[in-house]
């Protein structure tokens, strides 16, 4: 027997087949009516069939016949004979056939099937089925039986009384069958009329439809299944891949455009990477280019200042300029060999960055770069330290300058200013005292000055370089010593003169101080009171005001009396002033009242009180007719509003519900938003009354809760509301005729999400969404799982099966970015239809995107740009059109393009 090893191992379970288990006779009744409708259905091509399966194959000339026909090859010439050795010779000769394709036989032998050994027969005819029937099934990279029931799954998943796990108890009840054709076929079958507790009616429902319709002989009657409490499972998928091979076709164009669109992505992906590399090794080439020269440059300076700066620099350079290109040159050698995996791994050739951009050059550059930056630093810090000892003396001139410049400053304007003559006895005493401590201040500032002088001798000794401005800035100091004593004796002497002059008055200007303030402080307080914006909001309010006005009237008398007193006091200090030529400016230092402030405010307070009272005669008819206004707005609001609160419930349980058909909703909440429409002139009379409240400017309303603004916006989300509603209805029914969605779906969706929109919101966060997901079957598997960080094969293999379908934490974030692209964290219904009718792609190689391109085309070696546009998205259809050459093959038509050269061009197999 031969044997092999290689991408068939996984059929060596299924050769390895529980043959103990053809023991059972319901099993082996199935296998035997099974296969032999499965031999038949193919030998009947050759105008043969077989009747006993164990009898027919006897000879071996019907078994060689079969494998011709699934093969499309042709064996070795049969012997004729009716010897048994020529029998024996004919069955090896089918067995050597078979195991050149690489099946391992295990146990089975030609004497075996010569003799008629049943369990030997079934056992070989389920090997050729699994090579020639079930093992080039592949969906999503997953082949043979697990292919064949992903397939299964995929195909009755919209079905939600079928469920698929296995190939045997899954199908007893024949909804599994019935769903597989009615999901490609659906005019052939009525499904909603099946039900789940008549598996006999279902299984002969799809059994005698299959063979009418879809040439799929009747391998299995219903009573093997039912009556069986496990159906075989090698019979079940016998049956079933006759199934998968009749409605395999139905697919190939659309895997085909699926396969064009990611391939053309990937493409104008890696080219996008690849000018962003360009880019970023030309902008880090470029800053290299301008920084070499700056840190070549030695030539020294001649201040501290100006050398610190340049140290300054150069550290900002280190610690801020330097370090953000270190990364950019870290992240363009990541970027680098990232896209050379991207392109290893999808077989696009490697990329060639422009001459001068590789990354060796970007580290030569950088070298320089380092290079011109070393010892830069340490020049730096010497030539600091040279002008340092330099700079020492000439700090120290400055530092006493600024000090002793710093105290003369302002005194010169100090000493000159004539202050005195306006200033009250207390304040000439005050000045005298303050002018006696200046002079012992500059008398201990004469030290200072002399030590300036001296260190700018010993500058001008050194021959310091800036020795100008030092000799200048000493001359400046000591001729303003010079000024600063003449003038403190010249107001030495002012300052006394004025002070004995100032003594002969200070008693009147109390006296008149001590009457006025009290006096003065009466009329402000009465103007204040008289011309007080007063703010009521009622009748009681304003009378209050009237009654405390005539009591102020009362107290007028009196005042009269006290303010020809205090001016009596004036006069009297005047005609000493004039006497004795005071110059008083006529300032008070006791107060700052004069008699013209109090006569102008005792006429003030005269004119003010007839006007008081006219204001609060009209502010008392006001105030009646405010009262008639706010009645009369609160009569409307206080039905308006409940109205519209009453509306806005009535739209929130509208929109849950699920009554009729999504026209018949639809047409409900049009008819609902006409009668809200015809609502509107109330809301306009109210708006008029409101205008004459805020004309008359009432701001409060004690006979209701509502504000003109509450009811707008009340108004404004009420008709927002219906809108949405009806915009909402609008969308589903579009996306029932896009997607294909039935009613019955669309209420399944609405039902769920409904369930889980436990606050009525009309939108699902994350985890009322995940909670929703689940209900509708979708496995929310947590991400915890060994982390070894490699997979044996079996791993692998698991790991693709399950993608797409096993949504741990990763791939509920993918989910919740495509149906929350705002990162609100919150779902709409339409994002949860939109989300539950799409469908992933597939992968690509070369030859498949030429095959598929070729299933476009209509099985022409050429492809027109008409067919491009019919196919594919605009952007990716005039992608190829613009880069496919034109056909120059002899069966070519004008405007012909070469989708082949195309195809190999994508994967550097030509040039694009």
């Amino acid at each position: 027997m031969e044997h092999y090893d290689g991408e068939n191992d996984y059929m060596h379970q299924e050769d390895d087949w529980d043959r103990d288990l053809l023991l059972d006779p319901a099993w082996e009744k199935q296998q035997r009516k099974t296969f032999t409708a499965w031999c038949n259905s193919h030998l009947r091509k050759a105008g043969t069939q077989i009747e006993n399966i164990e009898e027919d194959f006897r000879d071996g000339l019907k078994l060689m016949l079969l494998l011709e026909v699934i093969s499309g090859e042709r064996l070795a010439k049969p012997e004729r004979g009716k010897m048994r050795v020529h029998k024996i010779s004919n069955v090896n000769k089918a067995l050597n056939f078979i195991a050149s394709k690489g099946v391992k036989l295990v146990s089975i032998g030609a004497e075996e099937i010569v003799d008629g050994n049943a369990k030997m027969t079934l056992g070989m005819i389920w090997t050729i089925i699994l090579r020639f029937a079930i093992q080039d099934i592949s969906v999503e990279e997953t082949s043979a039986k697990e292919g064949l029931l992903l397939w299964c799954q995929r195909k009755t998943a919209p079905y939600k009384n079928v469920n698929i796990q296995n190939f045997h108890i899954s199908w007893k009840d024949g909804l599994g069958f019935c769903a597989l054709i009615h999901r490609h076929r659906p005019e052939l079958i009525d499904y909603g009329k099946l039900r789940k507790d008549d598996p006999m009616t279902n299984l002969n429902t799809a059994f005698d439809v299959a063979e009418k319709y879809l040439d799929i002989p009747k391998m299995l009657d219903a009573e093997d299944i039912v009556g069986t409490a496990r159906p075989d499972e090698k019979a079940i998928m016998t049956y079933v891949s006759s199934f998968y091979h009749a409605f395999s076709g139905a697919q190939k164009a659309e895997t085909a455009a699926n396969r064009i669109c990611k391939v053309l992505a990937v493409n104008q992906e890696n080219e996008q990477l690849m000018e962003d590399y360009e880019k970023l090794a030309s902008d880090l080439l470029e800053w290299i280019r301008r920084t070499i020269p700056w840190l070549e440059n030695r030539l020294p300076e001649n201040t501290m200042q100006a050398m610190q700066q340049k140290l300054e620099d150069f550290r900002d350079y280190r610690r801020l300029h330097k370090p953000p290109k270190v990364q950019e040159k870290c992240q363009l050698e990541i970027n680098f060999n990232t896209l050379q995996t991207k392109l290893r791994l999808s077989n696009r050739p490697a990329f060639m960055p422009s001459e001068g951009k590789m990354v060796s050059d970007i580290n030569n550059a950088w070298g320089s770069l380092e290079g011109a930056e070393k010892g830069y630093e340490e020049w730096l810090l010497n030539e600091i330290r040279r002008l340092e000892r330099l700079d020492h003396l000439a700090e120290k001139f400055r530092q006493k300058a600024a000090i002793h410049e710093a105290w003369t400053e302002g005194k010169e304007d100090l000493l000159q200013k004539q202050d005195y003559e306006t200033a009250s006895l207390s304040e000439i005493k005050a000045l005298l005292k303050k002018h006696e401590a200046f002079e012992s201040d500059l008398a201990a500032h004469q030290d200072r000055v002399e030590q300036i002088a001296a260190i700018a001798q010993e500058l001008n000794e050194l021959d310091y370089y800036d020795s100008p401005s030092v000799n200048a800035r000493c001359q400046r100091i000591c001729d303003q010593w010079d000024a600063l004593g003449g003038m403190t004796v010249k107001r030495t002497e002012a300052l006394q003169r004025t002070e004995k002059l100032l003594e002969t008055i200070d008693q009147l200007y109390l006296e008149f101080a001590k009457r006025a303030a009290p006096f003065n402080n009466w009329m402000e307080g009465a103007m204040e009171d008289l011309q007080d914006t007063f703010i009521v909001h009622t009748i009681e309010e304003i009378q209050g005001l009237s009654t405390a006005h005539e009591q102020f009237k009362a107290t007028l008398p009196e005042a009269d009396k006290e303010r020809l007193a205090i001016l009596g006091i004036h006069n009297e200090i005047a005609k000493i002033v004039q006497t004795y030529h005071v110059n008083m400016a006529g300032t008070n230092p006791y107060t700052t009242i004069n008699p013209q402030e109090i006569n102008a405010k005792w006429d003030k307070v005269r004119q003010l009180v007839p006007q008081r009272d006219q204001a609060l005669i009209e502010e008392h008819a006001r105030q009646q007719n405010n009262e008639r206004l706010r009645r009369q707005f609160a009569t409307q609001a206080n039905v308006i509003g409940p109205w519209i609160q009453t509306k806005m419930e009535e739209i929130g349980r509208i929109s849950i519900e699920m009554h009729g058909t999504l026209e018949d909703q639809l047409t409900h909440l049009r008819q609902y938003e006409k009668s809200i429409v015809n609502y509107k002139p109330k809301i306009d009379q109210l708006e008029g009354d409101h205008q004459l409240i805020q004309e008359a400017l009432i701001f409060d309303n004690k006979h209701t809760n509502y504000t003109m603004e509450h009811i707008r916006v009340g108004w404004e989300q009420l008709l927002t509301t219906i809108a949405r509603t009806i915009n909402e209805i609008e969308n589903q029914i579009l996306t029932r005729d896009a997607k294909g969605i039935s009613q019955e779906q669309l209420n399944e969706f609405r039902a769920s999400f409904n369930h889980f929109d436990r606050d009525h919101s009309g939108t699902l966060g994350a985890e009322e969404f995940k909670a929703c997901l689940i209900s509708l079957g979708f496995d929310i598997a947590n991400d915890a799982q060994k982390r070894t960080g490699i997979m044996d094969a079996e791993d692998f293999k698991t790991c693709l099966i399950s993608m797409g379908y096993n949504l741990g934490e990763n791939e509920f974030s993918r989910i919740m970015s495509t149906v929350d692209p705002n990162r609100m964290g919150i779902v709409t219904f339409q994002a949860f239809i939109d989300f539950m009718s799409r469908e992933t792609a597939d992968t690509d190689t070369a030859d498949q995107v030429m095959a598929s391109f070729k299933v476009l085309a209509g099985d022409k070696n050429y492809i027109l740009a008409d067919e491009l546009r019919r196919e594919l998205p605009p952007d990716q259809a005039e992608y190829c059109i613009a880069r496919m050459a034109p056909y120059t093959g002899p069966d070519g038509v004008p405007g012909a393009l070469d989708y082949m050269s195309f195809s190999t061009a994508l994967y550097g197999e030509s040039d694009l």
